[in-house]
């Protein structure tokens, strides 16, 4: 008994294990272990050697304490990565467009304006009425019966008297009559991606910062084009 304890106090004297040394919130790592492990062997009583299952289990701790770390090089690599594909991402995506669920758009009137709807069900009359900043409506766009689905729906960027209007922010409220009564229907519309940002609000994803719309996540983009 006497030899246990003497060896025990010589191996916590060699490397001055103290309550300082290990204060809260320090952690043993892989090579304090194996120095540990070494001094335990070298200083254990001949007489009463240490069990093998005893060996083996501590053999198994430091195994693990490796794996751990091992494992966490592993992810901090594999993080790495992803954020390194994110930011390539994001710059093949500044300048470009991107279909989002939205019902505003910014609207170039010297060409054609191109968004789409969706469709729950079919439909014998359904209409596109454009609004502009102010909130009168502008235009209105007849589009007939169509089939449940997505589809395309195009503006000249002219009012009902056929006169260009300007460009800006305009507002598009898609309806359509479905068992006699008016729905309101869902709209996708395209937007220019300005600047993106990486791991900022939207639960740390990509953010798209959109030409006068504000942000959105990519998870929320319909479709990217060109």
């Amino acid at each position: 008994m006497s030899n246990n304890i003497s060896v025990g106090n010589s191996l916590l004297d060699q490397y001055q294990v103290d309550q300082s040394r290990f204060a809260k919130g320090d952690e043993l790592g892989k090579n304090e272990f194996l120095q540990l492990l070494v001094a335990q062997l070298n200083n254990q009583d001949p007489l009463s050697p240490q069990e093998n299952g005893e060996f083996i289990a501590q053999l198994a701790q430091f195994s693990t304490v490796e794996g751990i770390e091992k494992m966490n090089s592993t992810m901090d690599s594999m993080v790495s990565s992803f954020q390194s594909s994110q930011a390539l991402q994001a710059s093949s995506l500044v300048g470009r467009t991107v279909i989002i669920p939205t019902d505003e758009a910014m609207v170039d009137t010297d060409s054609d304006f191109t968004g789409q709807l969706a469709l729950p069900h079919a439909s014998p009359a359904v209409v596109v009425n454009v609004y502009d900043e102010a909130g009168s409506v502008v235009a209105t766009i007849n589009m007939g019966g169509l089939d449940a689905g997505i589809h395309e729906f195009v503006w000249d960027g002219q009012d009902a008297s056929g006169n260009p209007l300007p460009s800006g922010k305009y507002t598009f409220e898609a309806q359509a009559s479905i068992d006699g009564e008016t729905k309101q229907l869902a709209t996708l519309l395209p937007a220019n991606v300005d600047s993106v940002s990486l791991g900022v609000g939207h639960g740390g994803e990509m953010v798209l910062n959109l030409a006068g719309l504000g942000s959105i996540g990519l998870s929320e983009v319909f479709s990217i084009g060109k």
